[in-house]
């Protein structure tokens, strides 16, 4: 059995993993294939994205001394001092994710729903004690969509490829997934019929439960008399059923105080 077989864990959010010069750790979560190495004056940073061919569950990592082969991406990082420790903390999309209900959905007038939507995040490789950023690592490969009334008027957004659910329990729980809860409320007397939504992902921090599962606080999107625009705001805490959890990353932009008024074509348009 070799050392890297001997050494394999799961692999945990924002750890502090020791390495000695020359030793690669390797990474295996979702698609992503991530080798981190040490060297005496410099970080190394390999990454492989594998075709979805089935849904992973788990995340495990393993230290040895094999690389992959040279057709793997390579980035090389200058190595400040004697810093030997690498953490990974995840992080939001830098833009917002389209989300689609597993079937489209209407809200009748005077109604609201939650659907629970599960979005990838990156993974930011960090070193050292003041956990300097090296790189970020998409944990899927992001796709670009365009949402708004026209190519003019909109915003440039990821689309994500899970479905929002109404049952929390249908959402799969990954690691290098985040758990959002989304809560329409329709105050309209006419129907609303709800085919996909932008969700602000750069808005919502990420939280860490015992289980290693990711939250973000709850999204909540009211659509009054006005159908020309919607009122969306944050929450300030976690669904109940996340369970005890620690912020393990900040949002990427800081959220205006009190509700984010948006044209109803860049919310569900």
């Amino acid at each position: 059995m070799d050392n890297e077989t001997e050494s394999r864990r799961d692999g945990v959010w924002a750890q502090p993993y020791e390495l000695a010069s020359g030793q690669t750790q390797h990474h295996k979560l979702g698609h992503v294939r991530l080798w981190v190495t040490l060297l005496d004056k410099e970080w190394q940073v390999r990454t492989e994205t594998r075709a979805p061919e089935t849904d992973p569950v788990g995340w495990t990592e393993s230290v040895g001394y094999q690389l992959p082969l040279t057709s793997v991406s390579l980035q090389r990082f200058v190595r400040e001092g004697d810093a030997s420790t690498v953490t990974f903390i995840p992080a939001v999309a830098n833009l917002p994710t389209v989300i689609r209900p597993y079937h489209p959905l209407t809200i009748p007038g005077g109604t609201r729903c939650t659907i629970y939507v599960g979005t990838v995040v990156w993974m930011k490789v960090c070193v050292g004690q003041s956990q300097t950023l090296l790189t970020e690592v998409p944990l899927a490969v992001p796709s670009l969509t365009w949402v708004g009334r026209n190519t003019m008027e909109g915003e440039l957004c990821y689309s994500s490829s899970n479905f929002g659910r109404l049952v929390l329990e249908a959402v799969p729980k990954r690691a290098w997934r985040a758990v959002t809860p989304v809560t329409i409320i329709n105050r309209r007397t006419e129907p609303l019929l709800l085919e996909r939504f932008s969700l602000p992902t750069p808005l919502l921090s990420l939280h860490q439960n015992d289980r290693g599962e990711l939250w973000t606080p709850g999204v909540v999107v009211e659509v009054a008399t006005d159908m020309n625009s919607a009122s969306l705001h944050v929450d300030e805490g976690l669904l109940v059923a996340a369970g005890p959890c620690q912020q393990v990353a900040p949002a990427r932009e800081k959220a205006s105080r009190g509700r984010l008024v948006r044209a109803i074509d860049r919310v569900f348009g």
